[in-house]
């Protein structure tokens, strides 16, 4: 629900494909926060104005486009650093879930990262957080925001703590090849990112790694390409658009049709008035 103040607004949303992950979208003119700690980590990116907090003993200024970053448990508070406030969205991951994806990412190294830097400049980071919001305000598939969640998170450590990018090792094309064909044969299954890697034997940072390597496409997009390649053969038959969505495995007609369009340069009624099928 959106609650409103006199010129502030916040909405807070939880992503059950995320583990019930939270996210705020917030825009505050007159909000001042008292000093205060969250349970799991801010990571939020300043879509407009800028923000003056405090954090680890010291006050920073964090402007629009770019990404602040709060430890769990660390005291910070907020305020408008420019006259008309700040927008901003965030997500808050719990610690045990930065512990699970690093450790995921690292081999089994028992590691919590803890952020040095209060405030990160770095456009490629925030358009990453920039598209992880979009995929998750479209409703995007399980497997994509898992994937997407992922690779953030991994640069993130990279960037942020300065933690080397672990080495991406071969392995036996079978197994890869086995999630593969199980991916062709279910497309319209919502399949998560841990169930393709433990069916790949690895863990789900490199097996995002490998099957890009290998199949030139994540796994996520092969999964889209294989539900639009059945999409096109139902609407063939002229079935409705509304029903081919239900049967691929897309949210919705309008999300069947927005990656329709993205792949054909057409959407799928065009493509069923364009293809002379007979109903």
């Amino acid at each position: 629900m959106m609650q409103k103040k006199t010129g502030n607004l916040a909405q807070y949303d939880f992503i059950d494909a995320l583990g019930g992950m939270e996210m705020v979208n917030a825009s505050f003119e007159t909000q001042t926060f008292s000093r205060h700690v969250h349970e799991g980590y801010t990571i939020g990116l300043i879509e407009k104005g800028a923000q003056r907090f405090y954090r680890s003993g010291d006050h920073h200024i964090a402007p629009s486009g770019s990404i602040i970053l709060v430890n769990a448990d660390d005291v910070h508070d907020g305020e408008k650093a420019t006259e008309n406030g700040w927008s901003y969205r965030a997500l808050y991951p719990l610690p045990e879930m930065f512990q699970h994806i690093s450790k995921d990412i690292y081999q089994g190294k028992d590691y919590t990262p803890y952020f040095q830097e209060s405030v990160l400049t770095i456009p490629s980071l925030s358009f990453q957080l920039e598209q992880l919001f979009f995929l998750i305000e479209q409703g995007e598939t399980q497997l994509q925001l898992q994937s997407a969640l992922y690779a953030l998170i991994a640069d993130l450590l990279y960037q942020a703590t300065h933690q080397d990018y672990p080495t991406t090792y071969s392995k036996n094309q079978t197994t890869l090849l086995r999630v593969r064909e199980y991916i062709l044969s279910y497309p319209q299954t919502e399949l998560s990112l841990l169930e393709l890697a433990n069916m790949a034997h690895l863990s789900q940072y490199h097996f995002l790694r490998q099957f890009k390597k290998t199949f030139g496409l994540t796994p996520h997009q092969f999964q889209i390409q294989t539900r639009l390649k059945m999409a096109k053969g139902l609407l063939k038959t002229g079935l409705s658009p509304a029903q081919v969505a239900v049967d691929c495995g897309f949210h919705d007609q309008s999300h069947l049709t927005r990656h329709f369009k993205k792949s054909t340069g057409t959407t799928p009624k065009q493509f069923m008035r364009n293809s002379n099928i007979l109903l």
